[in-house]
């Protein structure tokens, strides 16, 4: 939260404005989209593309971060991401916002976000700070520096889970500070029985007990803020909804779960480490390739590139539609699909059979503009380091050919 999030608000800023003023410069002659902008309250003049750094990052490396902010901008409008649609619905530039324990907010003192000159990005540490901490006084108002505040919710979210969390969201904060974590266990534990009777992996969760024994002495929440979280429409896992369409080329991304219960499917690749049970025409619909993470083999995913790309490639040829499902369908399927969608498709998500990607030189760049592609449609998509390398491994060794 620290670097990464402002460095990236900070980018999008930057290629925003690039194309605002692109725009502008195309159409001199024509002032429609003057005023639509106008409209908007998009002004690329006052358009903030400055980088916004917690105070306790030093000036040394604030100034080397900026020094690279034009090459990252240029390598982001080179991935083919689409920032028209984004400069669409950002009226205001992206800024961040820090919020910690130790944080005070007058709430009746907060202007309202209709008066502010940027779209806030909220970062809200959720670890605790008390223990051994490091402190970086460059300024009276610097916080207290925890390693992995952002990233660490094993210390403090007793296996709640983010889906898990929205999911009974008014049944957790409705409970209270004295039943909250007794609350939290319960669900854990019912959906751990769940997924064991599905046999998938159900590891036993252990939660750390406070010092005192018993919940934090939160205040009392405000009704209307229960009320208003009790209306929101979480969305379901279970069914088809799960199950996300990459463009016209009839390949889909989703979890091992969805894809038992798919029926508009004609054959399915399964890449989690427990075989599912399907209802397809042919047997030879149905492949599974029992993926473990690259943390557990590093070669697991580079070794069944072959057969997976085999057994899209003899169906989609055929006309086939095909599901590439994992567990959770954020990381091994999506690995796997862009494999196949570099070997098998061209730029434009249509089958060729292999023909561009003889004609290609797959590099870093490539398939980042691939990945990208993918994220269009896969909107939970989350590809690990160690299987991306594997996959870029994959590509440019003759096993690929």
């Amino acid at each position: 939260m620290s670097k990464t999030i402002p460095i990236w608000t900070c980018v999008l800023n930057r290629s925003v404005f690039n194309y605002l003023n692109k725009s502008r410069n195309e159409s001199n002659d024509d002032g429609s989209l003057l005023e639509r902008d106008s409209d908007a309250g998009q002004n690329s003049v006052d358009w903030d593309c400055s980088l916004h750094l917690p105070l306790w990052v030093s000036g040394t490396e604030k100034a080397a971060i900026e020094d690279r902010l034009e090459g990252w901008t240029k390598d982001l409008n080179a991935s083919g991401a689409d920032i028209a649609a984004l400069a669409s619905c950002l009226k205001k530039p992206l800024r961040p916002l820090w919020i910690s324990q130790k944080t005070v907010i007058w709430i009746n003192e907060v202007p309202d976000h209709d008066s502010w000159d940027f779209t806030p990005i909220i970062l809200v540490s959720a670890s605790s700070s008390t223990g051994v901490t490091q402190h970086r006084t460059t300024s009276e108002f610097s916080w207290n520096y925890i390693p992995g505040a952002g990233d660490d919710e094993e210390s403090w979210a007793r296996g709640l889970s983010p889906n898990l969390f929205w999911n009974h969201a008014y049944d957790l904060i409705s409970s209270g500070p004295d039943l909250c974590n007794q609350k939290v266990a319960d669900i854990v534990e019912k959906d751990r029985v769940y997924r064991a009777q599905r046999g998938q992996n159900t590891p036993q969760i252990t939660a750390k007990t406070t010092i005192s024994g018993t919940s934090p002495n939160l205040p009392c929440l405000d009704p209307l803020l229960c009320s208003d979280i009790s209306n929101l429409n979480i969305s379901s896992s279970d069914g088809e909804c799960g199950i996300f369409w990459l463009g016209s080329t009839n390949v889909a991304l989703g979890s091992s779960q969805v894809a038992e219960n798919a029926s508009n499917v004609d054959c399915i690749l399964n890449c989690d480490q427990r075989s599912i049970s399907v209802c397809l025409s042919e047997a030879e619909a149905y492949l599974h390739l029992p993926i473990v993470n690259s943390k557990l083999d590093r070669f697991s995913l580079f070794n069944n590139l072959s057969s997976a790309v085999s057994f899209a490639k003899l169906n989609v040829t055929k006309g086939r539609t095909l599901l590439i499902c994992c567990y959770d369908g954020e990381d091994i399927s999506v690995c796997v699909c862009l494999a196949i969608l570099i070997l098998l498709f061209d730029d434009e998500g249509s089958f060729d059979g292999g023909k561009s990607f003889s004609e290609t030189c797959i590099t870093k760049c490539e398939m980042r503009r691939r990945l990208v592609y993918i994220c269009r449609f896969a909107i939970k998509a989350r590809p690990s380091r160690g299987n991306l390398k594997q996959v870029f491994s994959f590509l440019n060794t003759g096993r690929a050919a």
